[in-house]
């Protein structure tokens, strides 16, 4: 396989398009069987994500490990938005980097864990796999109305906590400069949670990190799809075009707005969230020719 032309690579987030944002796992059985698939065809495949890698691991690796991975294949994982990777193979997740220097302080991380079992754990719950940044997350019993409601206030308390520590942070257009004037860390809200994280850390440069493992392990494909419901994620398309790859974007949340880009985004016509992704893997999976039978 070192030495076989791959006919495709996929840059995939993985809330939303592989893992239901309601649920929080793979809820559509189809993916699972797909992604095994492209896998056995010598796709390589990097979940770009900002999830921590024990998410990765039991959500995504551990059912993909159940439901049969191939003996030889290229799949990644970068998590935390770039600051912790690991290989994935048959026997599921291999080594497990963190970049520590990108990590907040602790005394910072532990003042925010504070703030949410104070004041909002009615609403959300401070993520505690994570290994570098610091998320807070929508609890899976409040409705997401609920949890939008308590998300600005959590915002802007956890600005006002960073700022009176000295911790250099940014929300939307204010920023807070700490002692040496730099801004190394922003709070960046999703649809399900708040990420608090290095401004470092970024999914181009995530996407650049798994192409470089990819390259380890034989020729790369000049074609690429990055798959994501978000408008950081096309920074992954936005690596794969500046480098000269024929790329396309997935959108898989459109509503949000489509950016104007240098490449195609493609949307599933009227499907989204991970309804979009297993249409998008299936198509794949038809137009290499892999289904069985």
């Amino acid at each position: 396989m070192r030495d076989t032309v791959s006919p495709l690579g996929l840059l995939l987030d993985v809330d939303g398009p592989i893992a239901s944002p309601v649920t929080r796992s793979i809820a559509t059985p189809s993916i699972l069987t797909d992604l095994i698939l492209l896998a056995g065809a010598n796709v390589p495949i990097a979940f770009i994500t900002g999830r921590s890698a024990a998410f990765i691991r039991d959500e995504v690796v551990t059912p993909l490990v159940g439901a049969g991975l191939p003996n030889e294949f290229r799949m990644y994982g970068v998590c935390e938005k770039g600051a912790v990777w690991f290989p994935i193979s048959a026997a599921g997740m291999g080594e497990v980097v963190v970049d520590a220097s990108v990590a907040l302080p602790e005394a910072a991380v532990a003042a925010l864990r504070r703030l949410v079992a104070d004041s909002y754990a009615d609403t959300m719950f401070f993520d505690e796999t994570k290994q570098a940044m610091v998320s807070v997350e929508q609890r899976t019993d409040v409705a997401h109305a609920a949890y939008l409601a308590a998300q600005d206030s959590f915002n802007e308390a956890a600005f006002a906590l960073l700022a009176s520590r000295g911790v250099g942070v940014r929300l939307g257009d204010r920023e807070a400069p700490d002692a040496s004037g730099q801004i190394p860390f922003r709070i960046d809200p999703t649809i399900i949670s708040t990420d608090i994280e290095s401004v470092l850390l970024d999914k181009d440069n995530a996407a650049e990190r798994a192409l470089a493992f990819f390259a380890e392990g034989g020729p790369l494909p000049h074609l690429w799809r990055s798959v994501g419901d978000s408008r950081s994620d096309y920074l992954m398309a936005d690596h794969l075009h500046a480098a000269g790859y024929d790329v396309s974007h997935v959108d898989v949340r459109p509503a949000d707005g489509i950016p104007d880009r240098p490449y195609p985004v493609i949307v599933m016509g009227e499907q989204i969230h991970d309804e979009a992704g297993a249409s998008f893997l299936d198509y794949w999976v038809d137009k290499l020719g892999l289904r069985a039978g």
